[in-house]
């Protein structure tokens, strides 16, 4: 099996929360097999909005000189991509839309990534809390032709900070699905 480049992008804004801590499982599974793993939180960054002006369409480069500029630098040299989400009033994390958002400069390029997977958390106890996300994420995939999404762990009923851990059956997903990769 070929090593392979695992980006994860832990877009909630606390530190170590659910979704982070799916997101550490998920690598610990991909380092397990032998993949290389990087982590970014957002949590700590600046990300600004997206303008709309377009010129990233011409330059391959964003006019706006933040945090988002080398992330989505390190996200088109990786083949794999993890983003990973609380989920707040059905819908994935604010700052986890702006920065797919700020990955308008990557449409034209040749970026590596194939492979999209999701990590979500949500208070709500039903699996379809999630779908508002995965649709979303499903939406950027598809303006990347050579991508898809490979795959989804819901971490239904986690709604304090690390209530995660008392959930082996989810934690054990996220492992087993970066273990697969």
């Amino acid at each position: 099996m070929m090593s392979k480049k695992v980006l994860v992008l832990s877009t909630s804004p606390r530190k170590d929360g659910n979704s982070e801590i799916l997101a550490d499982a998920f690598m610990k599974g991909a380092n397990e097999a032998g993949h290389e793993t990087k982590k970014i939180v957002l949590y700590d960054k600046k990300l600004e909005f997206c303008r709309g002006c377009l010129a990233c369409q011409t330059t391959e480069k964003c006019v706006i000189h933040d945090d988002a500029e080398r992330i989505v630098a390190q996200m088109k040299q990786a083949d794999v991509l993890v983003f990973a989400t609380p989920i707040y009033f059905y819908e994935m994390s604010g700052q986890m839309k702006t920065l797919l958002d700020r990955t308008n400069p990557l449409f034209h390029t040749e970026y590596a990534f194939r492979d999209i997977y999701l990590l979500a958390t949500s208070a709500d106890e039903e699996q379809t809390s999630m779908d508002g996300a995965v649709k979303g994420l499903e939406g950027w995939v598809s303006c990347f032709e050579k991508a898809h999404l490979a795959g989804v762990v819901r971490g239904t009923g986690a709604d304090k900070k690390r209530e995660i851990e008392e959930h082996q059956e989810i934690l054990s997903a996220a492992y087993e699905m970066g273990r697969n990769i």
